[in-house]
C-alpha cells in the first residue's frame, strides 16, 4: 500500500510531466526527460477552465448536486407520468417524454463530470473518455432541436388541422419521427468527431469543456475542414430549427387571425406558450455556447 507522500509525489511529477508536454516541442521533449519512446499519444488529458476558488468548492458542488437532482426527479417524473396515465399518450406528451429522457441523459453525462472537476485537484480525463462525452454532449444538444421541430409541427398540424390530427400524427408516425431526429443527430455528430478523432495531437490540455472544438484543438495540423464542417453543422441545425418553428408559428398565427375564433386562440396560446418557452431557453443557450466556441477558437489562432 502506498503512503501520502507518494500520492503527492506522483502528483506533482505528473503535473510537471504534463506541463512539460505542453510547452515542450515533440522534438526537444524526448530529448530533456531521457524517454525517447514517449509520445503525444497518452491517453491522459489535463482540464482547464474548472478552476474554482478553495472557498467556493463546495457551495458550487452543492449548487450542481441540487441541480442535478432537480433535473433527474422533475424528468424522471414527467416520463413515469406519460407512461402510467394512458390519456397523455398522445402524440404531444410522447414527444415530451423523448425531450424529458434527452436532458436527463445529456445532463448525466455533463454534470457529475463537472462536479469531480470541481473538487479534484488533478483535474484530468482520458482521451476516450473526453471524445465519449463530446459525441453524447452534441448528440444531446443536436437532438433537442430536432425533436423541438417536431413538436412544432405537432402543435401545426394539432391548431390549423384539428380534424385531420388523429390521422396524421398517429403512434407510427410519431415513432418515425422521433426516430429520424435521433438517427440524424447520431449521424451528423459522428461525422464531426470522426473528423477530429483523425487528427494526431500535440498537446494534452483541454479548454474547459469536453467537446468538438476542444478535441481539435489539441491538434497541431490543419483544422480548416473541422472548422467548415462545424460552423456548417451549427449553422444549418440552428436554420432549421429557428426556420421551422417559425414558419410553423406563422402558419398557426394566420389561422387565427384568419378564423377570429376567441377559443382556437385560446387553445393556441395555451398549447404552443411552454413548447415556445422551451425553445427559446435552448435556442438562447445554443447561441451562446457556439458564439463562445467561436471566440476561443480566434483566440487560439
Amino acid at each position: 500500500m502506498t503512503s501520502p507522500l507518494h500520492h503527492s509525489a506522483y502528483r506533482i511529477w505528473f503535473q510537471q510531466l504534463m506541463a512539460e508536454m505542453e510547452n515542450s516541442s515533440l522534438t526537444e521533449f524526448p530529448r530533456k526527460t531521457g524517454m525517447n519512446n514517449l509520445t503525444y499519444n497518452s491517453p491522459i488529458l489535463l482540464i482547464e477552465g474548472t478552476n474554482v476558488p478553495h472557498r467556493f468548492i463546495y457551495p458550487v458542488f452543492a449548487l450542481l448536486l441540487v441541480t442535478y437532482l432537480i433535473i433527474l426527479i422533475t424528468n424522471i417524473g414527467v416520463m413515469l407520468l406519460i407512461m402510467m396515465d394512458r390519456s397523455l399518450q398522445q402524440p404531444m406528451y410522447l414527444l415530451f417524454f423523448s425531450l424529458s429522457f434527452n436532458d436527463v441523459l445529456g445532463n448525466t453525462l455533463s454534470i457529475p463530470r463537472l462536479m469531480v472537476d470541481v473538487v479534484s485537484t488533478v483535474k484530468s480525463i482520458t482521451y476516450p473518455g473526453c471524445v465519449s462525452q463530446a459525441f453524447f454532449t452534441h448528440t444531446y444538444a443536436t437532438s433537442c432541436h430536432t425533436v423541438m421541430m417536431i413538436m412544432a409541427f405537432d402543435r401545426y398540424v394539432a391548431i390549423c388541422h384539428p380534424l385531420r390530427y388523429t390521422s396524421i400524427m398517429t403512434p407510427t408516425m410519431v415513432a418515425k419521427l422521433t426516430v429520424s431526429a435521433w438517427s440524424t443527430s447520431i449521424m451528423l455528430v459522428t461525422i464531426l468527431l470522426g473528423l477530429t478523432v483523425r487528427l494526431t495531437r500535440c498537446r494534452s490540455v483541454i479548454a474547459q469543456a469536453c467537446n468538438n472544438p476542444s478535441l481539435y484543438k489539441l491538434s497541431c495540423q490543419d483544422v480548416t475542414i473541422n472548422n467548415i464542417y462545424g460552423l456548417t453543422y451549427s449553422v444549418v441545425i440552428l436554420g432549421l430549427s429557428i426556420g421551422s418553428v417559425a414558419f410553423t408559428y406563422f402558419r398557426i398565427l394566420a389561422s387565427c387571425v384568419s378564423r377570429k375564433n376567441k377559443e382556437l386562440n385560446r387553445k393556441a396560446v395555451q398549447t404552443c406558450s411552454t413548447h415556445l418557452l422551451l425553445y427559446m431557453v435552448m435556442l438562447w443557450s445554443g447561441f451562446f455556447i457556439v458564439i463562445s466556441d467561436r471566440v476561443q477558437i480566434l483566440k487560439v489562432s
